[in-house]
């Protein structure tokens, strides 16, 4: 393609950023105005949603092209958001919002749609940040075998806090040396998954270090064998769902006469999970398949 010599100094930059000519193309047609890598939101209007929008908005390397909330389906995110600089309009379907030709997919809406948007994403060609829970080993096994066919990264986490990270981290390393634990998981009374993504997520990664001992297995319960929770991967896990929680979690580990807590608890702002999105969204294009855990684009040790 010729490029008029008014525009060289703009190829020359894009040939410095190793960028396409199509990506080259959106961008002029954008009067420059894109930045780096091109997001859309599924949820961009929710709780966690809104606040990891305005975050991409601020942030000089991220461009947001696209939301799906079906409640504010046609209204101006910026309005709704509050950010007047934000002119993206919202979609009602994630097919929709995909016509943006987003690099990154970040699915934040409900268990029932997410596998279906996640899916709709990688068959667009767009690298997928989950952090809707609820979803099923089932549901991971179809979406892997997707992004693995098509060479695309899907990062699910089921919390982008940092410091809820670091305590799911911290059990790992305290089952290595005390050999029996057990999870509660607390959270609002109106969630209606249980137990939440960031429990689930703990219990697949406490099975990855081994089962924990028991005195006596659930098997041999006498009375009501539910009482001692659910079973995930070896882990019992209890979940509370009660006013005045937002999401904690806490593992318990026991062995004779001594005990260790490890707990997180979030509070009622989204502003934690700011964060963590951001570093998923720039981190996702590196991997493909499945990958579950922040912690996989995080140098923890």
């Amino acid at each position: 393609m010729l490029v008029p010599s008014s525009e060289l100094l703009l190829c020359a930059e894009v040939l410095v950023f190793g960028e396409d000519v199509d990506a080259w193309e959106i961008r002029v047609a954008g009067n420059g105005e894109m930045k780096g890598t091109r997001v859309v939101v599924a949820g961009a209007t929710g709780w966690a949603g809104s606040a990891l929008s305005r975050g991409i908005v601020e942030a000089a390397d991220l461009d947001l092209t696209g939301a799906v909330s079906r409640s504010r389906a046609g209204q101006r995110l910026g309005e709704v958001l509050g950010v007047a600089e934000l002119g993206v309009e919202i979609s009602g379907t994630t097919e929709d919002a995909l016509a943006s030709k987003p690099d990154v997919f970040v699915e934040y809406t409900h268990p029932s749609v997410a596998r279906q948007n996640i899916l709709a994403a990688l068959d667009a060609g767009a690298h997928v940040v989950v952090g809707t829970s609820g979803l099923t080993s089932d549901d991971y096994e179809s979406i892997s075998h997707s992004a693995r066919e098509k060479g695309l990264g899907v990062l699910a986490c089921g919390n982008f806090s940092i410091t809820a990270v670091l305590m799911m981290r911290f059990s790992e390393v305290a089952a290595q040396w005390v050999k029996s634990w057990e999870v509660i998981d607390y959270a609002s009374a109106g969630k209606v998954d249980a137990p939440s993504g960031t429990a689930r997520e703990l219990a697949g990664r406490l099975a990855k270090v081994g089962h924990p001992e028991m005195a006596v297995p659930i098997g041999e319960t006498q009375g009501e064998k539910e009482a001692r929770g659910a079973s995930f991967g070896g882990t019992q896990v209890h979940s509370i769902r009660l006013p005045s929680f937002v999401i904690s979690i806490e593992s318990i580990f026991g062995q004779e006469d001594e005990r260790l807590s490890i707990r997180h608890d979030a509070g009622s702002s989204a502003k934690p999970y700011v964060a963590g999105g951001l570093l998923a969204i720039r981190q996702v294009n590196k991997l493909v398949g499945v990958h579950r855990g922040l912690d996989t684009v995080m140098d923890v040790g």
